[in-house]
């Protein structure tokens, strides 16, 4: 891994593919055991967690189904602390069990958000995965029941995570210079 160029920022390496493949196989591992049996709704966030759970779902066993809903609150490098719904729930999610599927919680407002919407469509249970957390960022109170890797609070981009959309197909994880 060497440093790479993202639209005007420089990135440096920070998550070499074994161990973003090592942090799925612990998450996959850990839904197998507890959903087993469960028939469990995989929700992943687009844009930027389709790769995780791509990855995710060819590593779980368990019977499953996956949906999409698209909500943002990132605009360049900062969160605007506004939540837009771009692509809603369009599963009926009533008596379901629920798996969030997310690339990354930091200050948590957007996750807040969808988690809500998810509760008001009321399901049987909800558990959230997310490869990272940046819980120096984190400013909300809900639980991530299957963790990767928590990291600090830097921008990075790579495996579906983006800088103003680009970035997304490196295979790795970067962070950004300085």
């Amino acid at each position: 891994m060497s440093k790479v160029l993202v639209r005007d920022k420089l990135f440096e390496p920070f998550i070499d593919k074994e161990a973003i493949d090592a942090a799925i196989q612990k998450i996959a591992d850990q839904i197998n055991r507890d959903y087993e049996g469960k028939n469990p709704v995989l929700l992943a966030v687009l844009n930027g967690a389709f790769i995780f759970a791509a990855d995710l779902l060819r590593k779980i066993t368990v019977p499953c189904e996956i949906s999409f809903v698209k909500y943002c609150s990132y605009a360049g490098t900062t969160s605007t602390s506004q939540v837009k719904e771009l692509i809603g729930i369009n599963e009926d999610l009533k008596d379901r069990y629920i798996i969030v599927v997310e690339d990354i919680v930091d200050t948590g407002i957007t996750m807040d958000k969808l988690l809500q919407d998810i509760w008001a469509k009321e399901p049987k249970g909800v558990k959230l995965a997310c490869l990272s957390f940046k819980p120096e960022s984190f400013q909300k109170s809900f639980a991530i029941d299957y963790l990767g890797i928590s990291i600090p609070n830097d921008f990075i981009v790579g495996f579906g995570l983006d800088y103003d959309g680009y970035g997304r197909n490196l295979p790795e994880i970067y962070k950004i210079v300085g």
